[in-house]
């Protein structure tokens, strides 16, 4: 199995290049997806609700106030992430153990794969690039946030120009889909040399 890791800040494209991936038929692990799918689960919920019981509404977690209570307080984001970070790295070590065997190419579709430390599973990193204002914008429209939401979600993560540093291939999102296409099928192709 040879492990190639997508990640990019906020708005960068990454979820963007993950989708051509698995178009170019490459299994990818969704991460932000596994997130989701952790605040379905009653007893995640009751975890979080634990830890921030302002946040639950009803049976279920109110993420928007999650949201709001974690960017503004950076102890209580840490407070969340030791409760969503175990989590998924356990995801990870069973998805890794099912597909060790496995021959191909694998996908991790990961925001803060630097910031976890999961770049060490990975065989090649690329890192989706964007100029920060069309980032801005891109997750304003997407979201339905404030600039100032856009700037506390952006402020937490490693900035994408030291990200740049460690990545093996950096491919600049703010282009057509087609040429994005073109570079993502090109990649692949060589990455199944390595």
């Amino acid at each position: 199995m040879f492990v190639v890791g997508i990640t990019g800040s906020i708005g960068c494209g990454k979820t963007t290049l993950s989708r051509i991936a698995k178009n170019l038929g490459f299994p990818v692990w969704d991460i932000d997806g596994w997130v989701r799918r952790l605040y379905c689960d009653k007893n995640f919920i009751a975890q979080v609700a634990r830890a921030f019981p302002v946040a639950k509404c009803g049976d279920k977690i109110d993420k928007k106030l999650l949201r709001n209570i974690v960017f503004n307080n950076h102890q209580q984001l840490k407070k969340l992430e030791s409760i969503v970070h175990p989590c998924l790295r356990q995801n990870l070590r069973i998805a890794l153990h099912k597909s060790a065997l496995q021959k191909g190419i694998v996908v991790i579709d990961a925001a803060l794969l630097f910031e976890l430390g999961w770049h060490k599973f990975c065989d090649c990193v690329i890192l989706a690039d964007a100029p920060y204002e069309v980032r801005k914008k891109r997750v304003m429209v997407r979201d339905k946030i404030s600039a100032l939401d856009f700037d506390r979600i952006n402020d937490v993560q490693i900035p994408n120009d030291e990200k740049k540093l460690w990545a093996d291939v950096v491919i600049d999102t703010y282009t057509s889909i087609n040429l994005l296409t073109a570079q993502m099928a090109l990649l692949f192709e060589e990455l199944k040399k390595w």
